[in-house]
């Protein structure tokens, strides 16, 4: 993995692993053996390689994976171009531009219809008025 330092990204080789408390994964790197080194590294950002993810079928994706697909609603059409993803909320939701109107859809099971990787598109379902509220004026 990628351990981000200011703006390196450097890397670090898993020596063993563990789920902790059901959902935490507890670490061990090469070369850090210490409590002074790993509190040198701890709460920075870890990437890994997006070569060794694994491949996901079916409507599931990975966040990076959907950036800049375009974005339709069975009910209201085009919707806009997926900028981003807000995971940082309860709720992770889509941020989509609209010709520069920020619109927020709530990425809920039941809101996606399709996820079409080959046409770069995803197919939602909206309550009605949702899309409505970002665009009155």
């Amino acid at each position: 993995v990628y351990v981000e330092f200011g703006t390196n990204l450097v890397p670090f080789f898993i020596e063993k692993s563990s789920l902790h408390k059901g959902n935490q994964l507890r670490v061990q790197f090469e070369d850090v053996y210490s409590e002074e080194e790993a509190d040198s590294i701890l709460k920075s950002s870890v990437y890994l390689p997006s070569t060794m993810l694994p491949e996901l079928t079916g409507d599931k994706f990975y966040f990076h994976e959907i950036i800049g697909f375009k974005v339709e609603d069975t009910n209201y059409g085009n919707v806009g171009i997926l900028q981003g993803i807000n995971d940082s909320t309860a709720q992770a939701l889509f941020e989509i531009d609209r010709n520069g109107i920020e619109i927020l859809i709530p990425m809920n099971d039941e809101f996606i219809v399709k996820v079409d990787k080959v046409n770069k598109a995803i197919i939602v379902e909206t309550p009605e008025g949702l899309i409505d509220l970002y665009l009155e004026e």
